[in-house]
């Protein structure tokens, strides 16, 4: 379906633009590839933040894997999002570093993200994942986002942390009210967003110096304990960057992966041969329709990096860019390139190749979860697809108004109730 677009009335800064239609959203950044040069937009309002200059929008795949794989020339220090955030921000996230505090502290944490870390959850995540269809399957519906989809990965990560179940739900708001204070739902419209994702981040980082606390002198087998005790060439972590990686895994470690299950159940539900092309070989599909799933509906929509202030004179699709100058890289639009992705807005689960930018570009941010995230998503489907294949959505997917997460906030499904 061809939706019409006016060059001109695209804004990626207006808040608005991120819940129109996926087919019209598709539709833009069409349009914006097939322009010369790099669009350029004023930076958004974000409460209280200062705008700062505007960016330079990437949309095309080449222009964000060339950015990726220079982070010398393109940093994060100085944010990762269109506007500019107060310093104090910038200096608590692995996200907004740069080498070589960035590689430090990312050496430090990464022990437990390994390939090898990872295999061996599998058995427990797959008992979470039935444990989480057998709470629902007798009844035949629910909400996919609260009842399944956001379930899996706080348990993970709630577990990995050691963060007690009586705190999950807890957890769960904290996340909401920081990563959607862009959404009136989670911040009203007179609150102040830099104020509520401040509050929700000192809530989290409350609760991590309560178990910091506690861990330190009853020590278990979780993530806490071991990155309190962690130390690489006599590197350990400080208490402050302790907090700060908790903050980050328990928001990105959970809602990512929970929007891309979501997403995943509303593309069975519009493609339906997809899903009987998945439903007969579970075994062979699951690994491409994973990889499927995170590129079509990108959780990570979009990045910031800016052009360090030693760079040399360069260019980017013939525009020079210079010190201080911002780019905000749309994994989004790069995910449908036609020039990478053949029928780009179609959904094939067994798509291949599918190189795919949904958990970042190359280079030293790609992110840390994408094992556990492609775990997490893999048993979940196989989990759902044996026990209620017919799962499908009931109405339209309520989604998070956000330029930075592509989220769903509740998915009515049914299905034919089974056994627990």
């Amino acid at each position: 379906m061809t939706v019409p677009v006016e060059l001109g009335a695209i804004d990626l800064s207006d808040n608005d633009f991120w819940t129109e239609s996926i087919e019209y959203r598709h539709a833009a950044f069409e349009a914006l590839r097939a322009q010369p040069g790099l669009p350029f937009f004023a930076s958004p309002e974000f409460g209280s933040a200062p705008r700062g200059r505007g960016y330079y929008a990437l949309t095309r795949m080449d222009e964000i894997l060339f950015v990726s794989r220079n982070p010398a020339t393109f940093i994060s220090g100085k944010g990762n999002v269109a506007m500019d955030l107060p310093v104090e921000f910038l200096e608590q996230s692995l996200i907004t570093m740069d080498d070589p505090r960035h590689a430090r502290l990312r050496r430090i944490v990464s022990r437990g993200f390994t390939t090898k870390a990872i295999a061996a959850l599998t058995d427990n995540v797959t008992l979470m994942a039935k444990d989480i269809v057998d709470e629902v399957v007798e009844r035949g519906e629910c909400d996919a986002v609260a009842e399944i989809s956001a379930k899996l990965p706080l348990r993970v990560i709630c577990t990995m942390m050691g963060i007690p179940d009586s705190q999950q739900q807890f957890v769960f708001e904290q996340t909401n009210a920081m990563l959607g204070v862009q959404d009136p739902e989670y911040v009203g419209e007179q609150d102040d967003a830099m104020l509520a994702m401040n509050k929700a981040s000192q809530e989290l980082a409350n609760l991590m110096h309560e178990l910091a606390a506690h861990r330190a002198t009853n020590p278990a087998d979780d993530l806490i304990s071991k990155l309190l005790n962690a130390e690489i060439n006599g590197e350990a972590l400080t208490p402050s960057e302790l907090t700060h990686f908790f903050i980050l895994l328990t928001g990105a470690g959970t809602e990512t992966t929970r929007n891309a299950i979501t997403w995943g159940i509303h593309l069975l539900t519009k493609f339906p041969e997809q899903r009987e092309a998945w439903l007969s070989d579970i075994d062979g599909v699951t690994p491409t329709a994973v990889e499927e799933i995170v590129r079509w509906c990108s959780p990570v929509i979009s990045q910031r990096r800016t052009v360090a202030e030693d760079a040399e004179p360069m260019e980017i699709a013939g525009q020079p860019l210079g010190p201080g100058d911002k780019v905000v890289m749309f994994y989004w639009a790069a995910n449908r390139d036609p020039r990478y992705f053949e029928k780009p807005e179609s959904f094939d689960v067994r798509r291949s190749p599918n190189p795919q930018v949904g958990y970042g570009g190359p280079g030293p941010h790609f992110c840390l979860g994408a094992h556990l995230a492609r775990l997490e998503i893999n048993v979940m489907f196989r989990e759902l697809l044996t026990r209620i294949p017919d799962i499908h959505a009931t109405g339209e997917p309520a989604r998070l108004k956000s330029p930075l997460i592509n989220g769903i906030k509740r998915l009515p499904v049914a299905f034919t109730p089974g056994a627990r």
